[in-house]
C-alpha cells in the first residue's frame, strides 16, 4: 500500500545519510527507506531516535537503551523492531543470547537487577502508561539511575511504540543482514551497529 519511493528521487540530504549508514553497515534498514516517502517527518524521526539511543551514561548505557527497544517492541508484537534492534543489541551487549531471551520473556533474560527494574517501568509504560507514577519511577534511582535516565526510560519507550506503530503501518519487514549481526563473526554477518528504527 505504501510504496517505497526510489533513491535516486529522494533529497540530497536523506541519500546522504543512506549511503552513510550503507557505507558503515554494509545494507540500508528497511525502515530509512519505509519511512523516507515523507521527508520532513523522516529527518524529525531520526534525529529524535539519535538523540535518545546515540548516548551512554552510568545508568543507562546504550546496550541497555537497545533492551528497552526489544522488550517494547516485543511486547507491541513488532517484528521488525525486534529483530533489527535485537541485532544492535546482540553487539552492544557483546552476547547473542540476550536479545532472544529478552524478546521471548524478559523477566526470564540472563539480566541484572538494575536492567530488570528499568523494563519493568518501560513495559509499564508500554502497556499500561498510566499506571507509572512517581513511586514507580522513584524505584529506578535506587539502582544507579539519575533523572535524566528515568526521563531515557519513558522517552525510549514512547518513541518506539510510535516507531512500532509505523512499521506495522508500512508493512516493513527486517533485512536479511539483521539475522545474522551479533551472532556470527562480522565477516560473515555482513553488518555492523547501524541505527534503525
Amino acid at each position: 500500500m505504501f510504496e517505497v519511493p526510489p533513491r535516486d528521487s529522494l533529497p540530497d540530504d536523506l541519500r546522504a545519510r543512506l549511503d552513510q549508514v550503507e557505507e558503515k553497515s554494509g545494507f540500508v534498514p528497511n525502515i530509512f527507506l519505509s519511512l523516507a516517502r515523507r521527508p520532513a517527518e523522516w529527518r524529525a524521526f531520526f534525529a529524535y531516535h539519535d538523540a535518545l539511543m546515540d548516548k551512554d551514561t552510568p545508568g543507562l548505557p546504550t546496550a541497555d537503551r537497545e533492551l528497552i527497544v526489544v522488550a517494547t517492541s516485543a511486547e507491541n508484537r513488532c517484528l521488525y523492531c525486534v529483530v533489527a534492534h535485537g541485532a544492535i543489541l546482540r553487539i552492544r551487549a557483546r552476547n547473542p543470547r540476550l536479545a532472544d531471551q529478552v524478546a521471548t520473556d524478559w523477566r526470564k533474560a540472563e539480566i541484572d537487577d538494575r536492567q530488570r527494574a528499568v523494563l519493568d517501568v518501560a513495559i509499564r509504560f508500554t502497556r499500561e502508561p498510566w499506571t507509572v507514577t512517581p513511586a514507580v519511577l522513584e524505584s529506578l534511582h535506587a539502582h544507579g539511575l539519575t533523572q535524566d535516565d528515568i526521563w531515557d526510560v519513558g522517552a525510549i519507550s514512547a518513541f518506539f511504540a510510535m516507531s512500532n506503530r509505523l512499521v506495522h503501518l508500512t508493512a516493513t519487514m527486517p533485512n536479511e543482514e539483521f539475522y545474522l549481526m551479533g551472532r556470527v563473526p562480522r565477516s560473515r554477518a555482513d553488518g555492523g551497529d547501524v541505527a534503525a528504527g
